[in-house]
């Protein structure tokens, strides 16, 4: 590990422990975060994001720990850095388990292109005369 770890390598670490001991308490994984941790320096808070979890959870969820995360930053105090990414990973643990993936193929709410197609309809069709519709019909397909 490098010194200076950013808050996506401590996430990505405090998932393979969880998943070394899926059993294990948060507590538990609270305290091995923090002896694995805190002979090194802190994270930098301006790398203070997972942003591999944004097509996974909502964004609500997976930062629902960096507040605490950034107050332990700040403060030096690795305590509040683990909480916080205990939180977070709580929270994109448990969003599977309570709604289902966002990325679910049978779950289509994060297709934007399904929600605002009818209303673009009703935009071209009002804007766009038929003449340059027609125009811009040939040109997509060639």
């Amino acid at each position: 590990m490098s010194n200076q770890p950013t808050v996506s390598d401590m996430f990505r670490r405090a998932l393979e422990m969880r998943a070394a001991d899926p059993q294990g308490s948060l507590s538990d994984l609270k305290s091995k975060i923090v002896s694995e941790f805190k002979s090194g320096s802190f994270p930098s808070a301006a790398f203070l994001t997972i942003p591999e979890y944004d097509n996974i959870a909502p964004e609500e969820d997976w930062t629902a720990g960096l507040p605490i995360v950034l107050r332990g930053i700040q403060n030096e105090d690795w305590g509040d850095v683990a909480h916080g990414i205990v939180i977070s990973l709580e929270q994109v643990e448990n969003y599977p388990k309570q709604s289902g993936r966002e990325d679910d193929p049978t779950k289509n709410w994060r297709d934007r292109r399904r929600r605002i197609a009818e209303t673009e309809d009703q935009v071209f069709d009002k804007w766009l005369p038929e003449d340059l519709m027609a125009v811009a019909e040939r040109n997509v397909k060639s």
